[in-house]
């Protein structure tokens, strides 16, 4: 995998800045993709859940996903690391965002299955700040991320394309994952401020 230019990070931090959302098609190279989704294929999936640590639960009729961390444990996954964490660097230098951590998963989702409309953070009360979904595979239709503005207006659908990515304002933009008709794959990830003492994370996943 070539390391991307001082033109390539341009093309996402510069509309990025302008409306605090980028639609990539083409971000990952075919080989790292194909080599993320076979990696996701042999992870052990579980129910998703929503909200953290206390406050975790399951409720499949807010979301229908089944998810399993990325831990660095596989050399795609140190890939994609990689190549993230580089995004955060570009992003603090350009942006001055601060971002201290990323974390993510991979989630799939079958025929039928969706994630209702919410948010990745609240004002003031959460570390998240940017969030991040990159497609593994590609689908004709079914299990597009829809994005809304703060007016609840919706922005765009982004329709599952391999090696897509999207990033937006973890605390500005509602989405949701609308009812899937067929098999898909992404990685959803955030970037993460330290609002915590000693450089401990708060909350953790």
């Amino acid at each position: 995998m070539s390391a991307p230019t001082a033109t390539d990070w341009d093309s996402i931090i510069t509309p990025f800045y302008q409306q605090g959302w980028v639609w990539l098609p083409t971000f990952l190279p075919e080989p790292l993709t194909s080599a993320l989704l076979e990696d996701l294929q042999q992870q052990p999936l579980r129910a998703a859940g929503v909200g953290r640590q206390a406050a975790h639960l399951q409720d499949q009729q807010i979301r229908r996903d089944h998810t399993a961390w990325l831990d660095g444990s596989t050399p795609a996954q140190q890939q994609y690391l990689a190549l993230m964490q580089q995004l955060q660097q570009v992003f603090n230098q350009r942006c001055l965002l601060g971002l201290f951590d990323f974390e993510c998963h991979y989630a799939r989702y079958q025929s039928g299955d969706f994630y209702q409309k919410h948010l990745d953070a609240f004002q003031g009360r959460s570390n998240r700040v940017l969030t991040t979904v990159t497609y593994l595979n590609s689908v004709r239709e079914g299990g597009a991320l829809a994005l809304y503005d703060e007016q609840d207006q919706l922005i765009r659908q982004f329709q599952p394309a391999a090696g897509g990515l999207i990033v937006f304002e973890s605390e500005r933009f509602p989405h949701e994952v609308l009812p899937a008709s067929s098999p898909r794959f992404s990685i959803a990830g955030w970037f993460r401020r330290n609002n915590s003492l000693n450089g401990l994370i708060d909350p953790s996943r």
